[in-house]
């Protein structure tokens, strides 16, 4: 069964979007995942099609009603039964790249996009659903949230990439960031390619890769680094 995407969304003409192209898209076309949106707005129910209101308490902006968006995820659930409930906040846990091939592995997400001040906390309760971010900063709307993670996701499922070893070596698969890469010219604007590169020592080369990464995870992501070396050392010695 290939993976499947069930999006909830305000604006359902934004998908495929950028899912389209490249290894997404050729993915799409293949039928390694499938990718439905569906229109919140399509549940409400008076005539003017709302799906928001002002909040209690006061306060700028409207937030969604959760009877229009519990509706909505009901639909979803009918269609995917078996698959995760995700909601986008800024509040959510930190999208990983754990988290990102535990999705990959699974039979798909059931990806809700939020809008305006956010959904009523009551759609969320209800559903327990899992909420995630996609970092520490506020978008306009869920929807590019949605689509970093199935752009995450779909380039892990099998035969989407080229090789299979791009999917170990890269950055956060080992909880390190990626070494630096180089191609032709061997020299360009007065920088050379490291030497050890152009060697042919394939064991000098893996050395040297793990070296860059260490230190560049050191240098640039102090938090990454404390954790790789908590796990490091409380692993299993022979």
């Amino acid at each position: 069964m290939s993976f499947r995407a069930l999006v909830l969304t305000l604006f359902p003409e934004m998908f495929p979007g950028p899912l389209g192209h490249s290894l997404a898209g050729r993915a799409l076309a293949r039928g390694d995942w499938s990718l439905d949106a569906i229109d919140i707005r399509g549940f409400a129910t008076d005539k003017h099609r709302s799906v928001d209101d002002t909040p209690f308490g006061g306060g700028p902006g409207m937030v969604m009603r959760a009877d229009v968006v519990d509706a909505a995820v009901q639909t979803a659930l009918a269609r995917g039964p078996d698959l995760p409930l995700i909601v986008f906040t800024p509040r959510g846990g930190l999208l990983t790249q754990r988290r990102v091939r535990a999705l990959a592995e699974g039979p798909g997400a059931i990806l809700l996009c939020g809008r305006y001040e956010g959904i009523d906390e009551r759609a969320i309760a209800h559903r327990r659903m899992e909420e995630l971010s996609i970092g520490d900063y506020v978008l306009s709307g869920g929807e590019p949230a949605a689509m970093v993670l199935l752009d995450a996701c779909v380039r892990l499922l099998p035969g989407v990439m080229g090789a299979a070893e791009s999917g170990v070596e890269e950055s956060f698969a080992s909880g390190l960031l990626e070494y630096p890469h180089y191609t032709r010219p061997a020299v360009w604007q007065g920088m050379a390619v490291p030497e050890v590169l152009a060697g042919g020592n394939h064991a000098a080369i893996a050395a040297w890769r793990r070296a860059e990464a260490e230190r560049i995870t050191r240098d640039r992501r102090p938090d990454l680094w404390t954790a790789y070396r908590a796990l490091a050392e409380a692993a299993p010695t022979a």
